[in-house]
């Protein structure tokens, strides 16, 4: 699913690309940045895996997003929304690469697709975070979101078995 670029104060969310690819494997797969991600870091990334990412650009169901910088165009990090209920739930999600945290780029990343969701009409915002994740869930309630339910889930590759909160904003 493609969108417009979406502009924050510090960011551009723009529609992924499939040059984008080992940049978002870069995050997901390193295993501080992807440690709350359900999957496991791999030691390899075989061209297929590279390809199935490359192929998240034209994905129908959900909008892979990359956040860069305004000024200089430079990719800090990922994000994502996928849209139900018939337009009325966005469920969100973003990771920033760990040479940008603590800059308040994850709290401008989701607002921006906070606003972008508004604006097309959604009336709830969801958000699934890691509970052993302070740092997001310190995003998620900034911006207002309630804890509405829980989940467990086991990391794919492993026996970790990881809880997440769920959590909703209505606009």
């Amino acid at each position: 699913m493609k969108v417009q670029t979406i502009e924050t104060p510090r960011l551009y969310l723009r529609s992924f690309e499939k040059e984008d690819a080992r940049f978002a494997i870069s995050i997901w797969n390193d295993p501080e940045m992807g440690e709350y991600l359900p999957d496991e870091a791999m030691e390899e990334i075989d061209e297929d895996y590279v390809r199935e990412i490359e192929a998240l650009s034209e994905d129908e169901d959900c909008c892979y997003l990359i956040s860069e910088l305004k000024d200089t165009h430079v990719r800090i990090g990922t994000c994502s929304f996928m849209v139900s209920d018939n337009g009325r739930t966005y469920d969100i999600a973003y990771c920033v690469h760990r040479d940008y945290w603590r800059n308040g780029y994850a709290i401008e990343a989701a607002k921006g697709m906070i606003d972008y969701a508004v604006r097309q009409g959604a009336k709830r915002i969801t958000v699934r975070v890691n509970k052993e994740n302070i740092a997001s869930n310190k995003v998620v309630r900034k911006l207002g979101f309630q804890v509405t339910g829980e989940s467990t889930y086991k990391k794919r590759g492993t026996e970790k078995n990881f809880s997440d909160y769920l959590y909703e904003l209505q606009v």
